[in-house]
């Protein structure tokens, strides 16, 4: 009889994980180990580049799918041809998928979008946090991929930021408590850490990434991919605690920021990747670049790429999201080991915090998609918990007498409502940035619930709704038959530089049409926006009540549950509010602290 050949010690589930990462990593050529630190974009993935390159892991950016109006399992189908591709290759090294499941998998048609962070921000409720998570992990898994790239844990210190949204706080106390989304992603870490690891994720878990390291929300005049100048201290007290909460819950991977720091752009910053983070603090995931990052280490945008790719990978990336132009990262890199100018010690420290990550998270186990958790994308249960997290997050900023009472909760049992405003009925609108495009869209671009939905099902059936998403001067010229009005206003989607903005008014006219309508009908104002917006005096002083809806995403049953008194509002602010945009930046730590609303406000 002819001997069986050993099971190699990397393919067997019960030897160490440290002890398969370096039997792996003995087998690997120069071209497979750089393959693994190579992330494309499924747009140039094919079985074929995925063969030849040796490619370690594909990414989808926002507004990327297999084709338009895709489903569950057209992601599945495609995720899991790439990764039979890889498995088919002489080491079977299963790949890893990344998607920005931010708020939600927010890029998958049907999926529950919830509260973007600042709106989560607002709740202060780390378990239901935990619990987005666990449910993210599901409808992320289900449609193939293996890696959320979230959260982000920035502390937004000036909201003329475009990615104000993505942040939970200015305050770094209150992102700290609310990190545990890496554990309802990754599940919650064991007692005893196997192997000395603080992370490992499960078959029906998904790998968290924290973001962007680090500083980026506290850039100079809020400008995306701008310049933090902070001393040291401030940056370890105001923008680093955070990531601490994240590396003790183990997350598994952390992304560059594209700010710099003191004019240090952090994807070449080797003592704050390499030093700080991963041996100071002992970091063993690994490091992704943020997309295209690299390109933008030089001027012109792209130029010198490869002293571009030099100088970021002996600070400490370890994965490069390229996303397109691999085969010139691949020649580049090959090149520069050839060289000496990036050494081999550096390359096989960064396939080693791959392949570890790889190994704790059950991809050589579980590589391919477990079709039954299909039914978990949107499901009921998801989005009675995006219900919730509405519910919790909006912020009463005012609510004034109306004959003798206060003037929330409404009465679902009015004779005739005047419902207006350019964000009730538009879905897109509510849901923001990062969801089914990366500046996001407008109009039914999912499945959810409207602002208008929700008040059509909570009102009494003798109720009359008057719906118009810009108020006419003949509904306004009958305003004495309406009993109150519900005009919601906000801003448009928007991501990243899109949404810098040093004025902050509300667009599309807002002001103008809240005050239009309370200077004749009792007026709730509902304001969606990823971030304070100038209220006007006037908009105050006419209006009975004011809500802070944040961006709620698809489950707009949540807010009316607030306005007719089934739950209460407990929201409060995650960061200031100021009078005037020349306040900014404004923080609650500032020696003068002048706001409309400090943070923490919030009545009920």
């Amino acid at each position: 009889m002819e001997r069986k050949e050993e099971l190699c010690v990397y393919k067997n589930p019960d030897a160490p994980v440290e002890a398969r990462v370096q039997d792996l990593l003995s087998r690997m050529t120069l071209a497979e180990k750089i393959g693994q630190m190579t992330q494309i974009e499924r747009v140039v993935t094919t079985h074929t580049v995925i063969t030849d390159s040796f490619i370690g892991s594909v990414l989808n950016g926002g507004g990327s799918w297999p084709f338009e109006d895709a489903r569950p399992s057209d992601w599945v189908d495609m995720i899991d041809g790439y990764q039979n591709a890889a498995l088919a290759l002489r080491l079977g090294i299963p790949l890893i998928y990344g998607i920005d499941a931010v708020h939600g998998n927010n890029n998958v048609y049907g999926a529950t979008i919830f509260p973007h962070n600042v709106g989560l921000g607002a709740t202060r409720d780390a378990d239901l946090i935990r619990r987005i998570g666990a449910a993210t992990v599901l409808e992320v898994r289900a449609m193939g991929a293996h890696w959320a790239f979230a959260p982000c844990v920035a502390a937004l210190r000036d909201p003329r930021w475009g990615r104000s949204y993505e942040c939970y706080s200015e305050d770094a106390n209150i992102i700290c408590e609310l990190t545990t989304l890496v554990s309802g992603l990754q599940g919650e870490p064991p007692k005893e850490h196997p192997n000395g690891y603080p992370f490992l994720a499960g078959r029906n878990s998904a790998v968290a990434c924290a973001k962007h390291f680090v500083g980026d929300g506290g850039t100079e005049n809020g400008t995306n991919e701008g310049n933090t100048i902070v001393s040291f201290e401030k940056l370890e007290r105001v923008h680093l605690p955070p990531y601490l909460n994240c590396l003790a819950q183990g997350v598994s991977t952390v992304m560059a920021s594209y700010s710099s720091w003191n004019g240090s752009k952090l994807h070449s910053d080797y003592f704050l990747l390499t030093e700080l983070l991963k041996q100071k603090l002992g970091f063993k995931g690994f490091i992704i670049s943020d997309w295209e990052a690299l390109d933008r280490l030089s001027e012109p945008f792209g130029s010198n790429y490869r002293h571009c790719i030099k100088i970021s990978i002996n600070a400490g990336i370890d994965m490069v999201m390229v996303p397109f132009k691999y085969e010139r990262f691949i020649y580049d890199l090959t090149d520069l080991v050839q060289s000496g100018e990036v050494s081999m010690a550096r390359i096989d420290d960064a396939v080693e915090r791959i392949l570890r990550v790889k190994f704790v998270a059950g991809l050589f186990e579980h590589p391919l998609t477990d079709r039954s958790l299909l039914g978990t994308i949107g499901c009921k249960e998801h989005r009675e918990l995006g219900r919730e997290a509405v519910r919790k997050s909006l912020v009463l900023l005012k609510n004034g007498k109306h004959v003798d009472k206060p003037f929330l909760p409404l009465d679902r049992n009015a004779k005739r409502i005047l419902v207006t405003g350019t964000h009730a009925d538009d879905l897109g609108y509510q849901c923001g940035g990062w969801t089914k495009a990366w500046f996001g869209l407008s109009g039914r671009i999912t499945i959810g619930t409207t602002l208008l939905d929700a008040i059509k099902g909570i009102v009494g059936d003798q109720t009359e709704i008057i719906y118009e998403k810009n108020p006419s001067e003949e509904s306004l010229a009958s305003s004495e038959g309406f009993s109150y009005a519900i005009v919601a206003v906000g801003e448009s989607p928007y991501a990243e530089t899109l949404g810098d903005n040093s004025e902050l008014t509300i667009p599309f006219n807002g002001s103008d049409i809240v005050t239009t309508v309370a200077v004749r009908v009792p007026t709730l104002m509902i304001l969606f926006s990823g971030r304070p917006t100038v209220l006007e005096p006037t908009v105050l002083e006419k209006t009975e009540a004011v809500i802070s809806a944040w961006l709620p995403g698809s489950e707009g049953q949540g807010m009316a549950d607030v306005i007719f008194g089934d739950y209460d509002f407990e929201g409060k602010l995650p960061v200031s509010w100021f009078k005037r945009v020349e306040q900014l930046p404004l923080n609650a730590d500032a020696d003068l602290y002048d706001p409309l609303f400090p943070l923490g406000f919030g009545l009920n």
